[in-house]
């Protein structure tokens, strides 16, 4: 198969070669000054069609690929100047000629340029959609997939220039802000018109050149003009079988934009496997909040109480049964004034299957103990969901800004698992809670002149969490004080409640020193107030509760954290250059109670940080970063009694942890060319923390107990991390990229030995993982999407390989048939050769839909090899296991469906 997937592609590269010659010269003023970035055309004189296009580089260089013996009309345009054109008719042999632009405002120019596929307006790069579809696209992520520059990755995140896209509008308007996931997957692409990439984006018009806004990207997307005041969408049902039950899907989507509101309304019921949001796409869903403490040297790390719930393997599962809906809408009482919100409901039922095969070698002494367990858990899930947020922007002219907004997060999760192990017996569990999280933000900014602007941002995170957990053993591993060892089953529980209510608050005061120098003064203040509750008790065999009333088995803490800093930044250019360092003054007090008693911390701390940034060229820049950062823990860590990690796991908190202290140094490299779209970065960051929160564990057999300590600051965390692609168009329908991940890290943790002695295990990891990719984009062929995956993982002696590589097949005929699919396989596999393994996917598809006509009829096959199985390995370093896995995924089946566009 892979050779004659590369017989294709040579063939078709072969034949557009064949078929083409080139026409290429210089772009100049009449100054003889190369023009970068300007717009050359030809358009075919018999088919009045745009055969090709190019954009200038830096040298006003351009290059058309054009037909043999073919008339054309050359046209170039840039803003500011007279717009070219001039007739030419080609040969067989290749072309050279040399344009000049005169200096001239007409409107012409900026016709010419909006005819282009790709065009650069400042910092936005503005893509026409409808140049780079060949009819096989359903979705916005169908399209961005074929941009020069974008990538959408496997967790449907954007990513343009190597950086991921914080926020998709629509018509300017937020679309579900906080996720870019719900509009890569719903936004219709017969709806789009032109995609605009807003890099250096910073909403707030106030702050605009004073901060450094280099990784900020957004996504504007522009509609068609019959997408305008008019109801757009389309209603999807679907119905099929499968080996054990029926299937079925229903989709509807609906749109509304004019200039006063907009409306967006998703849902999606199904049990094929088709997921709108994750329980990972809920926990990273941030609302659009942002990070308004980054520049102040100090972290507090709110964790989540997260039970333990099992998660999906690349969004698979045995059986999964979804609902979902949304709403989005923004709303204009006036030209200053805009609400907007939205509000998200998602209900998951998942039965997950998974056989472990659990190895490890444990040191006693002089002599090693093997450890190796046979298990099979199988699980059942019900999972609720909910986001709502509400925003409001006050912006009465340039000189004001001030916006809230809220976000309240809600979900109920409920997981029954059996296990069977070879060693331990059947376990039997119950995990569930129904956390709540409300986030407020409060954001004033004011200019008063050209030389001073205030910022003034506040915001607080109230938090409340009730982890239950409960396990039924037949053997129960730790010796917990108090416990009834003489019941025929062993019934443990624990109740957990957490609550957390954390403040940020922050004023800036920017002083503009010359029109290229800027100074900040910085005074903020976080605070936290948190409280931990919980209980271990037994359940007798005659049903009453034995309540473990032992410290050890409890915890009810209060903490308290504050950080006042005083932050001071100048922000220079000169010339190419950009300098902006930094320092910021801290008063840190923390004090905790618990077991009687309060234990308190006060102490200060300078912490500098710095920027730098070389704009080598219009799109090519080197940045570095330094930054010095105090990192504290929450109430998690610091709470001493007992918590329920897992039946055979428990974990106990360090009241007397110490901050952490890590240097970062981070060093990008950015190149984007448009002349041939080529795409260079490159990011390398390396991090060093010392006095880091670490842990001390025990492990007896397959059982641990684990807490937190410091590690001594001569035995530092650190990481290592390389980030790089490069990816270039070529020949107007090819585009290919390569890309590679590293990253190398040490960490130290604290052994006991049975005999209660200690010792440092120094870890190492090193993951390789590189990726290649190439596809087509013709109009009247079929399509091929190639990709190939290569990752290497390097745990302490122990190495995996994994082999994946995928084809995507498109092809638009006969215009109504669109057919796709997709092919992907794993090979993982051990240094060793104990583990070797494979298993593949193949999904296809084939719709028929007339031009103009409002039905689609669809068929639809998943899983077509009926794989059974995703089988892989793992190693965990700390405690010297392997473990070897075969999770379960839903099985073969069709789906026919009909679809109804408005």
């Amino acid at each position: 198969m892979k050779k004659i997937i590369l017989l294709f592609a040579f063939l078709v590269t072969g034949i557009i070669q064949a078929q083409s010659v080139k026409v290429e010269g210089t772009l100049k003023d009449n100054q003889n000054n190369p023009i970068e970035t300007a717009n050359v055309m030809a358009i075919n004189q018999t088919t009045k069609a745009m055969d090709a296009y190019n954009i200038t580089s830096d040298k006003g260089k351009f290059s058309l690929n054009l037909k043999a013996n073919t008339e054309y009309t050359i046209k170039a345009g840039y803003i500011g100047f007279a717009p070219f054109e001039k007739t030419i008719k080609t040969g067989n042999q290749n072309m050279t000629f040399d344009i000049s632009l005169q200096e001239n405002n007409e409107i012409e120019a900026v016709e010419i340029v909006k005819e282009m596929p790709v065009r650069i307006s400042g910092d936005t790069i503005i893509y026409n959609s409808d140049s780079f579809t060949n009819g096989t696209e359903k979705k916005l992520e169908d399209v961005l997939k074929k941009l020069p520059g974008v990538e959408v990755n496997k967790d449907g995140e954007i990513e343009v220039e190597g950086k991921k896209v914080q926020k998709v509008m629509v018509e300017g308007k937020d679309f579900f802000d906080g996720d870019t996931k719900i509009a890569t997957k719903n936004i219709p692409a017969d709806a789009l018109d032109k995609i605009q990439v807003l890099r250096n984006y910073n909403e707030v018009s106030n702050l605009k050149g004073l901060e450094n806004n280099e990784e900020n990207i957004a996504l504007n997307i522009k509609l068609k003009e019959g997408k305008k005041n008019f109801w757009f969408g389309d209603m999807m049902a679907g119905a099929g079988v499968g080996e054990t039950e029926d299937r079925y899907i229903l989709n509807p989507k609906l749109f509304y934009y004019s200039p006063k509101y907009s409306i967006n309304a998703i849902g999606n019921l199904n049990n094929i496997g088709e997921l709108p949001l994750t329980m990972q796409d809920y926990f990273k869903f941030t609302g659009g909040f942002k990070n308004m403490m980054k520049k102040s040297g100090s972290t507090m790390n709110i964790t989540t109480n997260d039970i333990g719930i099992t998660g999906m393997r690349n969004n698979r599962a045995q059986n999964i049964d979804a609902k979902f809906g949304a709403a989005n809408f923004s709303y204009n009482p006036s030209k200053a004034w805009t609400i907007s919100g939205f509000g998200i409901y998602s209900y998951n039922k998942t039965d997950l299957l998974t056989q472990n095969i659990y190895n490890r070698t444990d040191r006693v002494g002089n002599t090693t103990v093997n450890v190796t367990e046979n298990k099979t858990d199988q699980a059942r899930q019900r999972t609720d969901l909910g986001l709502f947020k509400l925003s409001s922007s006050y912006v009465p002219n340039t000189k004001v800004h001030f916006d809230y907004d809220a976000l309240l997060k809600v979900s109920n999760q409920l997981e029954n698992q059996s296990t069977i192990s070879s060693l331990q017996g059947d376990i039997y569990t119950v995990k569930k809670q129904k956390p709540l999280s409300v986030n407020q933000n409060l954001n004033y900014y004011y200019t008063l002149n050209e030389k001073h602007v205030f910022a003034f941002e506040l915001q607080n995170l109230f938090q409340e969490e009730d982890p239950f957990y409960n396990a039924n053993l037949t053997i129960q591993p730790f010796n917990l004080s108090g416990y009834d060892n003489s019941q025929t089953r062993n019934d443990v529980n624990q109740d957990r409640l957490v609550k957390t209510n954390k403040t940020d608050a922050k004023i800036d005061y920017y002083y503009m020193v010359t029109p290229k120098s800027n100074i900040n003064f910085t005074l903020g203040n976080t605070y936290s107030n948190q409280s931990f509750n919980s209980n271990i008790f037994q359940i007798l065999d005659n049903g009453n509760t034995n309540n473990l009333t032992a410290a050890e088995n409890n915890n009810n803490v209060k903490y308290n954290f504050n950080d006042v800093f005083l932050g001071v930044h100048y922000k220079f250019l000169l010339g190419k250059f950009t300098f902006n360092p930094g320092v910021s003054f801290h008063q840190f007090n923390t004090k905790d109670e618990q077991l009687g008693t309060s234990n308190k911390m006060s102490f200060t701390r300078v912490l500098p940080d710095f920027y730098a940034l070389w704009q080598m060229k219009k799109s090519q820049t080197l940045t570095y970063t330094y930054s010095m950062t105090n990192s504290f823990t929450d109430i998690n860590k610091l709470a001493q009694g007992y918590v329920f990690s897992n039946y055979n796991s428990l974990f106990s908190g360090n009241r007397f942890l110490e901050n952490s202290l890590a240097h970062e140094h981070s060093l990008r490299f950015f190149k984007y060319t448009m002349f041939n779209f080529e795409n260079i970065f490159a990011n390398l960051t390396y991090t060093r923390q010392v006095d880091a929160v670490t842990n001390r564990i025990l492990l007896t057999g397959l059982n641990q107990v684990t807490s937190s300590i410091n590690i001594p600051s001569n035995y530092p965390k650190e990481t290592i991390s390389l980030l790089s692609g490069y990816g270039r168009s070529f020949l107007r329908y090819f585009k290919g990229d390569v890309n590679a991940r590293l990253n190398w890290s040490k960490n130290n943790n604290i052994r006991v030995n049975f005999d209660n002695s200690e010792y440092i295990q120094t870890t190492e990891s090193f993951i390789q993982t590189y990726g290649a990719s190439f596809s087509t984009n013709l109009k009247n062929l079929p399509n091929l999407s190639l990709e190939y995956e290569y990752t290497i993982n390097d745990f302490q002696n122990q190495t995996y390989y994994v082999d994946n590589p995928s084809v995507l097949l498109e092809y638009f005929f006969l215009d109504a048939f669109s057919f796709t699919s997709e092919y992907s396989f794993y090979h993982n596999r051990n240094k060793e050769k104990t583990i070797n393994t494979e298993y593949d996917f193949l999904t296809a598809s084939l719709s028929y839909q007339k031009k103009d006509s409002k039905f689609e009829y669809k068929i639809n096959a998943t899983n077509l090899l009926n794989t059974k199985t995703l089988n892989d390995s793992s190693f965990n370093a700390l405690g010297g296991s392997s473990n070897f896995s075969s999770y379960y995924v839903q099985p073969r089946y069709i789906i026919l469906s009909l679809k109804y566009n408005l």
